[in-house]
């Protein structure tokens, strides 16, 4: 590609407005809307639709004039390796100039990339307790997103700029990472408290026993009270989840439940059939 200095009719020192003017001056001129079937008028309009992508951003004009990159906008890399610069749509980054001349007009100046919205899947302890997740962007990026202890079934997680890339020198858009936390076998979340069914035996619930409950901190001991009906429940406090704005923790909730066996137990049968109930449960509810 030529010098855009050139292509664009300026000297090196010309000013910003000056590199505008010209630019707005050929463009309309040249725009394909006004040459239909002008093959050549089209390739003119695309070179200086090219060199302006350069020279119209100050930024990107004093890479040019450093020698950073070339007349395409291409990092200039030792050795005679070339740059990987995006391809440049004269449509898209001009649209603005044209808007008396239908079918490419998109708005005025500089624009704002769009924003995009990634929904991903976390497991329910990194959502309570925080932890990180891989994530392949739409330009093909990969990031590791942060997630927040306390997440809640979809929350959201703004990474600023990481979004669609902007129009003539726009800042990019950001993406919203948008949270799904995964169901857990054994872990109710409530609020900020977690709750959970711990199966345990006929004779832990009788005689009473320390068992081992699952948290999503790790596993503790607690004691089961001798003569435990099924469906008592137990507090484990600051076992639950963070509030993400006062830090404080909530509770985990046991609620035990005797399970006995899928088999018959001819043993326990004849317990049962030899054992004298002192109350009947149900007229102690007022059941009955």
């Amino acid at each position: 590609m030529r010098d855009p200095y050139e292509v664009l009719g300026c000297s090196r020192q010309a000013g910003d407005e000056d590199i505008k003017r010209a630019y707005r001056r050929l463009a309309k001129d040249l725009h394909p809307d006004r040459n239909r079937g002008d093959a050549a008028a089209e390739r003119r309009f695309k070179e200086i639709g090219a060199a302006y992508a350069v020279l119209g951003d100050p930024g990107r004009r004093a890479r040019f004039d450093r020698g950073e990159i070339d007349a395409e906008g291409n990092e200039r890399a030792p050795f005679g390796f070339g740059g990987g610069g995006a391809g440049l749509d004269p449509y898209d980054i001009f649209a603005d100039l044209f808007s008396g001349f239908g079918g490419h007009s998109r708005g005025r100046g500089a624009r704002r990339g769009g924003d995009t919205v990634h929904r991903v899947t976390v497991p329910f302890v990194d959502a309570v307790e925080g932890g990180t997740t891989r994530l392949q962007l739409g330009s093909g990026q990969i990031v590791d997103v942060r997630i927040p202890a306390g997440t809640r079934d979809g929350a959201r997680l703004r990474l600023p700029g990481k979004g669609d890339a902007g129009r003539m020198g726009g800042a990019p858009g950001d993406v919203h990472v948008e949270f799904r936390v995964a169901a857990h076998p054994h872990f109710v979340r409530e609020g900020d408290d977690i709750r959970l069914e711990l199966p345990i035996t006929l004779a832990e619930a009788v005689r009473g026993a320390k068992v081992t409950v699952p948290t999503v901190t790790g596993p503790v001991a607690i004691r089961v009270p001798p003569m435990t009906s099924s469906g008592t429940r137990l507090r484990l406090r600051g076992k639950g989840g963070p509030d993400q704005r006062t830090g404080r923790r909530g509770d985990q909730i046991v609620r035990l439940m005797i399970v006995l066996p899928k088999r018959a137990d001819p043993e326990l049968e004849r317990f049962v059939d030899n054992w004298s109930a002192v109350a009947d449960p149900r007229v102690d509810a007022g059941m009955a």
